[in-house]
């Protein structure tokens, strides 16, 4: 049987990691959200009120490193005897989080989003009421409102219909993807 790969994306602060996490404790194959472990090494010389990723010496080498990470997640999928597998962010959102900070987009971003496909991408909206800053979550709620925008667009512009996951709890939430695939 074909592997189904899903995208559980959005800004941060939407939810994502509790849906993620819900879905494992389902049985669901998941691969996390790998920037975390490249902010965490930021984070110990950048103040929590500042983006770590704004910071970095190469932002160019950083997104290397993001889209790398999520391409060898994406191949790892291949080798998962699970037929579905849930993806916490795909390889689009790295075209949005530079589209976002006004950074160059080189082809071999563009042609990593035309050669790995998802088959269905769900889009977390915005959420005052859960939104938080935190010590790997440094974007205020009206960057995350500008981030979503971003990431809409981009999986859009690669063909791509998101379907958007309502305000809910965490339960109801991963029900509402679960039925809609």
């Amino acid at each position: 049987m074909t592997k189904q790969r899903v995208v559980i994306t959005g800004a941060p602060g939407t939810g994502k990691t509790s849906v993620i996490l819900q879905l494992e404790k389902s049985d669901y194959f998941c691969f996390h959200e790998i920037v975390r472990d490249f902010t965490k090494d930021s984070k110990e010389t950048t103040a929590i009120t500042s983006n770590p990723i704004v910071s970095v010496e190469d932002p160019l080498a950083f997104n290397k490193k993001i889209l790398n990470g999520r391409i060898a997640q994406y191949k790892e999928g291949s080798n998962q005897t699970n037929d579905l597998l849930f993806y916490d962010r795909g390889i689009p959102d790295v075209l949005a989080y530079m589209d976002f900070f006004n950074q160059p987009i080189a082809a071999h971003f563009s042609k990593a989003c035309k050669e790995y496909i998802y088959n269905k991408v769900f889009l977390l909206p915005p959420w005052k009421e859960i939104y938080k800053v935190d010590e790997e979550r440094f974007e205020s709620f009206d960057q995350a409102q500008e981030i979503h925008k971003h990431l809409e667009e981009t999986y859009t512009r690669f063909g791509y219909q998101c379907l958007t996951v309502p305000l809910d709890t965490v339960d109801n939430r991963v029900s509402f993807i679960l039925n809609h695939l």
